[in-house]
């Protein structure tokens, strides 16, 4: 993936955050992928610490490494199959999303904490799954068209889906 690829990734990975932990963004528009990123993930991310509060609660992220590690963890059960879409790319950024706030309540400098979590989400997505992204449209051509508020109910419940499944993987480490 070329630089500008994995800079853009980023851009979205940390624009999420600042969505997600409330920190003022740096630009007044959003981009339309930065807008349904927004929506979708954070939905899913709002059902998943609803129904999994207890095995969320359980585990401690009082570090960056260790967010790192358990991102690893989870992103290695959830891809093990080697099946992409575009349902559990959104759970990665919703994953990053409960990481950040979890730092956010456990350590004293989010800002610096956040950076780092999207640094490494964006590195994941850019080296696992560049080549799909790519092949299916890219990220206005199929991401935005995937998930605008008039593709319906049926993805937002298969994206739920996949989150919920990613999720029940931390209970086999924590």
């Amino acid at each position: 993936m070329t630089d500008s690829e994995f800079g853009y990734t980023l851009s979205l990975a940390q624009d999420y955050v600042r969505h997600v932990l409330q920190i003022p963004q740096p630009s007044p528009a959003a981009s339309r992928v930065s807008r349904v990123l927004r929506d979708v993930a954070s939905s899913v991310q709002g059902e998943v610490e609803q129904n999994l509060r207890p095995c969320l609660d359980s585990f401690d992220v009082g570090s960056i490494d260790t967010a790192r590690t358990i991102f690893n963890q989870v992103m290695e059960k959830e891809f093990e199959d080697g099946i992409i879409n575009w349902g559990r790319i959104v759970t990665v950024f919703a994953f990053e999303g409960i990481l950040s706030k979890k730092l956010l309540r456990e350590r004293i400098s989010p800002d610096v904490d956040a950076s780092r979590v999207s640094y490494f989400v964006a590195e994941f997505i850019t080296t696992n799954m560049r080549e799909w992204i790519r092949q299916n449209g890219g990220w206005e051509d199929g991401f935005v068209k995937k998930f605008e508020p008039k593709s319906g109910w049926l993805t937002f419940l298969e994206v739920i889906g996949k989150i919920c499944e990613m999720f029940s993987l931390l209970k086999q480490y924590y």
